[in-house]
C-alpha cells in the first residue's frame, strides 16, 4: 500500500505538470467543465419555476441531492480519464502490452495514468451547495454525520468507478472503438433526482443492476431525514465492497484472456 500511495502522488505530481503546461488548454477545459455544471443547476432551477415540488421532495432538497451527487462524480471523473477510450488505445492499438511489463497493477496503472483535473472543480462546487441546502433548511450535524458524509462520497465515487470499470473489462472479450460505457455514463442523470419518482423497472435498475442509486440518492436521504430509506442508507458500504469486488475479479478474467496484437 506504501508503494502504491507512493506511485500515485508521482504520478499525479508528474501528470499535474504537463497539463498545467499548457495553460491555455486547461482554462478552456476547466471552464467547459464548469459551464456543464452551471447548466446542470440551471436545470433545476428552470424546473422548480414550473413546480412547487417533485413529488414531496421541496427544491432544497432536490439541490442537496444534486450537490451532493457532484462530489463522487467530481472524484471519479478526476480518475476516469482512460476508462472512456480504453477499448481503441489499450486493446485496438495494443498498448496494453506497455502496462504487463511493468511491476505494477495493470487496473493501477489504468486509473491513475492519467488525471482529468479540472472535474475537481465539481467537488468544489458541490460541497457548497450541500453546505448552502444544509443552512437552508437548518439541518443540524453531528460528528457521527460528518463521518457518514465521507464514508459515503468515498463509497459513491468506488461504486461509479466499480460499474465502469466492469464495462471496460468487457473490451478484453469484445473489441470495440466505442464500447458500452457512454451510454451508460448518460444513466448518470437519473442518479442526480430522488429515484421515487420514476417507475419501479427504473428504481431496481439503479438500485441493484447498476448501482448509481448508493452513490447519491440512498446516502442523501439519511441526512434529509427520510428515514423509510434507512435500511437501504446503512447497505451503501455493503453494495460498494459487493461491486467494487466484482470489479476486480471481471478485470483480472478479463487480463486473463487478454491476447496481444503483436506489435
Amino acid at each position: 500500500m506504501k508503494r502504491h500511495f507512493r506511485l500515485l502522488v508521482l504520478y499525479f505530481a508528474q501528470y499535474a505538470k504537463v497539463r498545467l503546461a499548457y495553460k491555455a488548454d486547461f482554462i478552456i477545459a476547466f471552464f467547459s467543465s464548469m459551464a456543464a455544471t452551471v447548466l446542470g443547476f440551471g436545470f433545476v432551477l428552470v424546473l422548480f419555476t414550473k413546480i412547487p415540488r417533485l413529488q414531496d421532495w421541496s427544491f432544497d432538497e432536490v439541490m442537496f441531492l444534486y450537490g451532493f451527487s457532484m462530489i463522487p462524480l467530481g472524484f471519479f471523473n478526476v480518475v476516469s480519464w482512460n476508462l472512456y477510450d480504453f477499448s481503441e488505445l489499450y486493446i485496438i492499438e495494443g498498448r496494453f502490452d506497455r502496462l504487463l511489463l511493468r511491476p505494477v497493477s495493470t487496473l493501477f496503472q489504468v486509473v491513475f495514468e492519467k488525471f482529468r483535473l479540472e472535474s475537481l472543480q465539481e467537488v468544489v462546487t458541490g460541497l457548497l451547495v450541500v453546505g448552502y441546502c444544509v443552512h437552508r433548511m437548518h439541518i443540524e450535524l453531528g460528528v457521527s454525520d460528518f463521518l457518514w458524509f465521507a464514508v459515503t462520497v468515498v463509497c459513491g465515487a468506488v461504486i461509479y468507478l466499480a460499474v465502469f470499470l466492469i464495462l471496460t473489462a468487457v473490451s478484453f472479450w469484445f473489441e470495440d472503438r466505442v464500447g458500452i460505457v457512454p451510454p451508460v455514463f448518460n444513466m448518470l442523470n437519473f442518479a442526480r433526482y430522488p429515484l421515487t419518482i420514476y417507475n419501479v423497472f427504473i428504481q431496481f435498475l439503479l438500485s441493484w443492476i447498476i448501482p448509481f442509486g448508493f452513490a447519491t440518492f440512498y446516502p442523501t436521504t439519511h441526512f434529509l431525514g427520510r428515514s423509510a430509506f434507512t435500511l437501504y442508507f446503512h447497505l451503501v458500504p455493503v453494495v460498494t465492497a459487493g461491486f467494487a469486488a466484482l470489479a476486480v475479479v471481471v478485470w483480472n478474467r478479463g487480463v486473463a484472456n487478454y491476447s496481444s496484437t503483436g506489435t
